[in-house]
C-alpha cells in the first residue's frame, strides 16, 4: 500500500471524522520491515480511562483502507468507545497477506510478533486496557485472528472470524492459555474458504467450532436461534448457534449463513445481520478473564444501527439505496482505489442508481459518514 495513495483515500473517506475523531496513518519497524497500520481514536476516548482495543485484519489481497471502510467499525467505536486499529499486511508473491500457513507457506513474515509489537506501541501511546484486546478480520484476517488466539493468547481476550477459518498448521499447533470466546461468521456456500474445509490447507468450520467448544469446555449442544429473514432478495438465511456454559462463562458462537458466500454480512451478501455490530456485541461481554460481571459505560454504550442498506448486493445494473438520511443528502460512489465515478443526491427513502455503465468490481458508496461496500457483477 503506497503512502500517497493511502493518504488520498483516507482524505476522501475520513474528512467528516477528522474534526472530532482521529484517523492516523502509522508505521512501526518490526524485524527490519516498516509495517503500516491505520488507527482510529473515537471522539469519546478518555486518556484517564483504560480503553478496549480492537484489531480488524483485512483479507488476502486486500488492504487496511478497504477493511476500515466496508467493515465500518468506526461508527461503532464512536458510541462504544474502543480504539480501533487496521494493520496492513505485507506482500507474498506480490499479494498482501497474513502469514498463517496454509496457502501462505513460504512467507517468512512474523505477523504474530508484529501484532504484539503493535499492542506494545499503542499501549505506550494510549491508555489501552490490557484485559480487553480483541481481534477480528475478513477471510485471511479471520485466519490471523485464530492464529493470535492460539499463539498470542496471553494478550487477546476474544476473537471473531468473518469468512476465515484455521489452517491445518494453526489447528495442529494451537496452544491457547485461557478460555477464549470465539465467534465464527461463515456462509455455507463460501466459494473461497469452503465451509466443509479442504484437507490440504483449511479446517472445516465444524471442526474449528468443535475445537473451541472442547477447549472452552462448553456445552456441546448449542442453543439455535433462527434470525428473521429481513431481506429475502439476498438468497440466504441465518442461524445463530451458541455453545454456552464454558469455563469463565465464555461461549463459542456461530452465525451460520445458509446459502451465504464469501461476504461481510451487512455490507454485502447477507443483509439479515450486520457482522460488525454482532462482532462488537460479542466482544463487549468479555475480557481476558471471561464474562465481564459488571459492565462499564464503554461496553454498554448504544450501538448505532446502520442507516443505509443497498439492494441487491452484488448488483448487475439497478441499485436501490434504502436510507434514513434526509432527502437531498449527497452521495458519492468511489472505486476501491479512491476514484469518484458517480455522485448525486438522495431523491427518496428508496433511491435508485443505474450502475449498468460501470465495470464489474468493488465500489464504495459514501453518504455523509456512512460507507457501504458495493459489489458490481458483470
Amino acid at each position: 500500500m503506497k503512502p500517497a495513495k493511502t493518504f488520498l483515500f483516507l482524505f476522501l473517506f475520513c474528512s467528516t471524522h477528522l474534526a472530532a475523531q482521529q484517523t492516523i496513518n502509522g508505521t512501526l519497524m518490526h524485524d527490519n520491515i516498516e509495517r503500516e497500520y491505520i488507527l482510529y481514536i473515537p471522539e469519546i476516548y478518555d486518556p484517564e480511562t483504560p480503553t478496549p482495543l480492537v484489531f480488524s485484519f483485512h483479507g488476502y489481497s486486500s488492504n487496511a483502507t478497504l477493511q476500515m471502510n466496508y467493515a465500518n467499525f468506526t461508527s461503532i467505536a464512536d458510541t462504544a468507545g474502543f480504539i480501533l486499529v487496521h494493520p496492513q499486511g505485507t506482500l507474498l508473491n506480490g499479494i498482501t497477506h497474513w502469514n498463517v500457513g496454509g496457502w501462505t507457506i513460504g512467507s517468512t513474515v512474523d505477523d504474530v510478533g508484529f501484532t504484539e509489537a503493535l499492542i506494545d506501541s499503542l499501549s505506550n501511546a494510549y491508555n489501552i486496557n490490557p484485559d480487553r484486546i480483541y481481534s477480528t478480520g475478513m477471510s485471511n484476517g479471520g485466519y490471523m485472528s485464530f492464529l493470535l488466539a492460539c499463539q498470542l493468547s496471553d494478550r487477546i481476550a476474544a476473537i471473531a472470524s468473518v469468512t476465515g477459518s484455521m489452517t491445518i498448521q494453526t489447528y495442529a499447533d494451537c496452544d491457547p492459555q485461557h478460555p477464549t470466546p470465539v465467534l465464527q461468521i461463515h456462509g455455507t456456500s463460501d466459494s473461497v474458504v469452503p465451509y466443509n474445509g479442504d484437507p490440504f490447507w483449511t479446517e472445516s468450520i465444524e471442526d474449528v467450532l468443535d475445537y473451541w467448544v472442547q477447549y472452552n469446555n462448553c456445552n456441546p449442544s448449542p442453543a439455535v436461534t433462527s434470525i428473521p429473514d429481513l431481506d429475502s432478495s439476498d438468497g440466504s438465511t441465518v442461524e445463530h448457534l451458541i455453545y454456552s456454559e464454558g469455563e469463565n462463562e465464555v461461549t463459542t458462537e456461530h452465525f451460520k449463513v445458509y446459502g451465504g458466500d464469501h461476504d461481510w454480512p451487512g455490507s454485502w451478501g447477507n443483509m439479515d445481520i450486520d457482522a460488525s455490530i454482532e462482532v462488537w456485541r460479542f466482544f463487549a461481554r468479555y475480557d481476558i478473564n471471561g464474562l465481564i460481571e459488571t459492565a462499564t459505560v464503554s461496553t454498554t454504550a448504544p450501538i448505532i444501527e446502520p442507516e443505509i442498506q443497498v439492494l441487491p448486493n452484488p448488483v448487475i445494473s439497478s441499485l436501490t439505496i434504502r436510507n434514513k438520511k434526509e432527502i437531498g443528502t449527497p452521495y458519492q460512489l468511489y472505486t476501491a482505489s479512491g476514484k469518484m465515478v458517480l455522485s448525486g443526491i438522495l431523491a427518496s427513502e428508496e433511491h435508485t442508481m443505474d450502475l449498468s455503465a460501470l465495470p464489474a468490481g468493488i465500489f464504495l458508496l459514501r453518504i455523509q459518514e456512512e460507507v457501504v461496500r458495493v459489489v458490481k457483477s458483470r
